[in-house]
């Protein structure tokens, strides 16, 4: 990414329910047979035809200039494997993310995020050369739902996501 963008920082804390609520919910392993919770219930694949896959990064530094959202649905990632990814979100609801709406959060392995509908976010970012992650969205998701917001070009600013 070019030296001429300013930096701006944004420290990593570590996911809960109630410090990603207003992003989506966090889903941890829970025995077979637990009855149907409200965090299940935020997952909405209503609006086409789910695409459950596993996708494969490379080299994803924790550094960004452009935030995504999609508005037709909800999005579930997950890292297979047992390693620990970061992601930087802004509420659903925002046409266009201020720096100071934006929240990075450590995802601790065995543990999958879904982002409600509208939520931008940037990443997954790692520290391996790369990645396999399972990603449940649309199957058109990627082609006609990625609306993209660019700090570069708004405010000629790059964002570096810190460890906590």
């Amino acid at each position: 990414m070019s030296d001429t963008l300013t930096v701006h920082r944004l420290t990593a804390e570590t996911v809960t329910p109630a410090t990603f609520d207003p992003f989506g919910v966090v889903l941890t392993p829970m025995e077979d047979g637990t009855p149907f919770t409200a965090e299940e219930a935020v997952l909405d694949v209503s609006n086409g035809i789910p695409r459950f896959y596993l996708m494969h990064l490379d080299d994803k530094a924790p550094e960004f200039v452009r935030v995504t959202r999609h508005l037709e649905t909800t999005q579930t990632l997950m890292a297979v494997g047992d390693v620990e990814w970061t992601i930087a979100v802004a509420a659903p609801g925002i046409d266009a993310p201020a720096l100071d709406d934006l929240r990075a959060f450590r995802i601790p392995p065995r543990t999958a995020i879904t982002m409600r509908k509208g939520t931008w976010h940037a990443g997954p970012f790692f520290a391996e050369p790369s990645m396999d992650f399972v990603n449940l969205e649309l199957d058109d998701t990627n082609v006609t739902d990625h609306h993209n917001h660019r700090f570069d070009d708004t405010l000629g600013v790059r964002v570096v996501v810190d460890g906590e």
